[in-house]
């Protein structure tokens, strides 16, 4: 079994695999390290939802290395896996040249990449002094260089968030922090422990229309938007800065999987996957954020369990169904994953809404009947949901279609 990706997803699918009976398990990485970004992320909150315990990204990443160590699972770094196929023969490359394996299964792990300012064309000069929120956190906590003084940060996510506190800390101005959105697309208590405690100006329905500087950035132009996402005339603000942040999402590296034919879901830029996390590629399955962005490293190391467990084989499979039964995002809900289920038994759903809202239900319907329902008591695009549901054999003989739902 060969899994592609040693940040956390990676690492956890790989030792459920060990501890479920896999054999031969081979994790690639490009870097020569382990645990993906997680050494770079020296706040705490990981683990509290997985293990009970609050830990830092370092802390996390060396639980996960530590078991990686003990079942003595292989491990090659600085590689570059080049491309895989149907066959599941993997071709990668390091610094004593190119090979070729195949295994039995794949899992891919392969994480995600940040936005640009050329993902969303900001009009401008090209001075120095523009990074993204997760350059910058690696050059104060692992390089100890401080990017800039007055910052002005582009994009309400996590990441930037958390780095217009951690830069608050180390003495810079943050001017505002700019989100196109009417609403922070980051988590709600990273809005108030990041933002508002430290009194921050958070400007929803605003984005950047101009960047101007000759050697160093000078200053960015701040616009009000209307319902189109236009400018509206008269709005322009002058935020005069040395540094702008960029915090505008993550893009799942999916590449690899796109060049071996696997269907891409259009909305999570994921694979689309079923309740095993196997992809439409037998034997190839898919987890972390290059499947969907997660918002928190547990739930993600929870579900890559799952495909690690089923990508080693060592499972009690019921009879194969032939039907595939397709999961559908209705009224309310932006993405469900898994996309298909071709077996009864316990599967674990995640979605997003669409938009922020009052408590509403949330429902599981086949054309005929609700086979699930539950009370939410807020939602917010920000906060992914992640449901267990028993589906019946009755549902998977007579259903074709299941619709996750809210009430209007």
């Amino acid at each position: 079994m060969a899994v592609i990706g040693a940040g956390p997803a990676g690492l956890a699918a790989a030792i459920s695999a060990k501890e479920n009976g896999g054999k031969n398990i081979i994790i690639f990485d490009r870097n020569n390290w382990l645990g993906g970004i997680l050494p770079q992320c020296i706040h705490d909150g990981f683990g509290v939802e997985e293990t009970g315990s609050s830990m830092t990204g370092p802390e996390y990443a060396d639980d996960y290395i530590k078991k990686v160590e003990k079942l003595n699972i292989e491990l090659i770094k600085e590689t570059m896996v080049l491309s895989f196929n149907k066959n599941l023969e993997i071709t990668y490359a390091n610094k004593e040249g190119i090979h070729k394996i195949k295994a039995k299964s794949i899992v891919l792990a392969m994480g995600c990449r940040e936005k640009t300012r050329w993902n969303i064309m900001i009009p401008g000069d090209r001075p120095s002094g523009i990074y993204t929120a997760g350059a910058t956190q690696a050059f104060i906590n692992l390089y100890n260089i401080m990017p800039g003084k007055k910052v002005v940060i582009l994009g309400s996510g996590d990441v930037g968030l958390i780095m217009a506190r951690r830069l608050k800390f180390e003495g810079a101005e943050i001017l505002g922090v700019i989100e196109i959105l009417p609403y922070a697309s980051g988590l709600p208590r990273n809005v108030v422990q990041c933002l508002d405690d430290y009194n921050i100006p958070l400007y929803l329905n605003h984005t950047i229309t101009n960047i101007e500087g000759r050697n160093r950035l000078e200053k960015v132009i701040v616009s009000k938007i209307d319902k189109n996402s236009l400018p509206i005339p008269g709005t322009d603000k002058t935020l005069f800065c040395d540094t702008l942040l960029l915090s505008l999402g993550l893009i799942p590296e999916n590449e690899l999987s796109i060049e071996a034919g696997i269907v891409i879901d259009s909305i999570t830029k994921g694979p689309v996957v079923n309740q095993f996390f196997e992809t439409n590629l037998s034997g190839v399955y898919a987890c972390g954020n290059c499947l969907q962005v997660y918002d928190t490293v547990d739930l993600l190391s929870l579900d890559a369990k799952i495909a690690g467990r089923h990508a080693a084989g060592d499972i009690d499979k019921k009879e194969s169904v032939e039907k595939k039964i397709n999961i559908v995002a209705g009224d309310g809900i932006k993405y469900v994953i898994p996309q298909t289920i071709n077996e009864a038994g316990d599967v674990f759903f995640t979605m997003r809404v669409e938009k922020p809202g009052k408590p509403t239900k949330l429902r599981i319907c086949t054309n005929k009947n609700e086979i699930f329902n539950k009370k939410l008591h807020w939602i917010n695009p920000a906060n992914m949901i992640r449901l267990k549901v028993k589906i019946s054999d009755e549902v998977i003989k007579s259903s074709n279609e299941l619709e996750v739902k809210l009430d209007n």
